[in-house]
Order: structure tokens, then sequence, then C-alpha cells
């Protein structure tokens, strides 16, 4: 689906991964694209694969209020408006036990995947609900640690599962301005976090396993549907994964 007309996209931890991924499919399909993450350089690295003008760089902390006014304030002042937003930006703790985990550890995992969605939500929804035309279309990376855990992945799967719900709660409130809010929970893609998967990853019976991974590229093109859709429709969860890794029979 190639866009007709130009649209504006906000993507957080933009420099790899995933959020680079969608970042360059939204590209490719016509959007302008703000790239934001904590540092400059990777952020810049994506810039250079996209056409000039198509893309803006903006070195953000997702989890500091300041910082996430002044993304979207550069997006508008830049380009308008914002139409979307793919929350995407994540950490996760060191793989301890539990009881290991030290308060810094857990505590910074919530403020870039909990609070930084929802600093990044309320500020859309600023600017969403006063635009004109009204309205825009928010995605939250919720992952598969969303419905499933990882051995020794307490702080990870507790902010994903809370995630659903502020796409629920998102969904709900963001009716009355036009505002459309999904999910997108993803498994196994070839990313540099999920590298990993391919020596071998602990499993809940303790055994170390190969996974299989996917092309990240069917995530962007993923997003890029989600994102396309007319505010009268929905995709409120879509699961994407490789097809056998161990989700699906729980191994």
């Amino acid at each position: 689906m190639i866009m007709t007309a130009t649209k504006i996209a906000v993507v957080t931890g933009a420099g790899t991964g995933i959020g680079k991924a969608a970042s360059l499919a939204l590209v490719r399909h016509g959007w302008r694209v703000a790239l934001a993450g904590r540092r400059r350089e990777p952020l810049d690295a994506v810039a250079a694969q996209a056409p000039a003008g198509r893309t803006l760089a903006v070195a953000t902390d997702v989890a500091q209020p300041a910082s996430v006014r002044a993304l979207f304030a550069a997006t508008v002042q830049a380009w308008g408006r914002v139409d979307f937003l793919f929350n995407n930006a994540g950490i996760g703790a060191p793989p301890l036990p539990l009881e290991d985990l030290t308060y810094d550890q857990w505590r910074s995992v919530v403020d870039i995947n909990l609070t930084g969605a929802f600093l990044c939500t309320q500020e859309a929804f600023r600017v969403m609900k006063s635009q004109s035309p009204r309205g825009g279309r928010i995605v939250n990376n919720g992952s598969i640690s969303a419905h499933a855990p990882r051995p020794n992945s307490a702080p990870y799967t507790s902010t994903k599962h809370a995630i659903t719900g502020l796409t629920k709660a998102t969904a709900l409130d963001g009716r009355r301005y036009d505002i459309a809010c999904g999910q997108i929970d993803i498994g196994n893609a070839s990313t540099e976090m999920a590298a990993k998967m391919a020596t071998g990853v602990p499993q809940a019976h303790g055994e170390i396993a190969i996974e299989p991974l996917m092309d990240v590229e069917h995530v962007g093109e993923a997003i890029v549907h989600m994102a396309g859709l007319p505010l009268d429709a929905n995709v409120l969860f879509m699961t994407l994964m490789a097809t056998k890794m161990p989700y699906v029979g729980r191994g």
C-alpha cells in the first residue's frame, strides 16, 4: 500500500531494530518520520538511508517529560502535525533471578517501557486532538512478553503486560478525538537484540535452545499496514511472530 498523501509519523527507539525497520518502511510508503532515540548517531545513520527531507532525527529520552514535549514540538514545527505514533522504545533488565534485581534495574525498565509510552501517548493526544484534520493513530509495541514471560524477565514482562492496559485505555479515551490505538506483539524478529536466539536462549524448563527468527522487514510492513488504515478502522491487537518459535503450545 503506497500512501497517496504525505502523512507524519513519530517513531521512538528508531535508531535500531524494530524501530529502524518500521521507520524505513514508513518512509518507503510515503510518510515523513520523526526518528526518536536517546543516541543521535544511530538516528543519523537511519536518516542517511532515507531520501532528503523525509526524516527528522531528534535525540529524545522518553522517560523525561520535557524531552518528549520537545520531540513533538520539533515534529510539529517541521511538518505541521502528527498522524501516527509508534511507541517502540524499550529496554530489558539483566536476566537475573527476580530476588536479585535491584530497585534501579526495575525502575529503569518501567521508566522507559511504560512511563515513556504514556508520556509520548499523552503528548500525541495533545497534538492530535487540536490539529486539523483532527485525530491520528497510536501503535504500541507490546511484544510476545505481553502474553507470556521468559525466565528471569520480571521487569520487562510486567511493563509489557501493562502496555496492553495502556493500549485499551488509549483506544477508549481516544474515541472522542478520532484517535485510534492498537498494539503489535512481536516474537523473534531478526534484530540485534534477538540475535542471541540463533545461538540459544534459556527455556522455562532450564535448558538452552535455539529459536527460529523471522525477517524484521515483515514487522515494518505490518506497522505500515496498521498506520495506513482509515481512522474508522483499527487493528486493536496483532501478533506477528516467527512461525516455529516456542510460544503456541508452550514449547
